[in-house]
């Protein structure tokens, strides 16, 4: 029953992240420090990841299930 909690706690640990760079990505556009073409491919770049790194830890974990 520990691990329900925990895992909540990650799943809003990451969700957080991911706005906070979203909020950075915004403030960086708002403020043309980077243009909207670079700010487009920034938040492309950082759901990449978060899709990317998320899909391997699935596996990861349902491999370690098989075992």
């Amino acid at each position: 029953m520990e691990t329900k909690p925990r895992r909540w706690l990650i799943a809003v640990g990451v969700l957080a992240s991911f706005v906070a760079f979203v909020v950075v990505i915004n403030f960086l556009w708002a403020r043309e420090i980077v243009t909207s073409e670079m700010a487009k491919l920034m938040f492309a770049g950082l759901t990449g990841l978060y899709v990317g790194f998320g899909f391997l830890i699935a596996v990861y974990l349902a491999v370690r299930r098989m075992h």
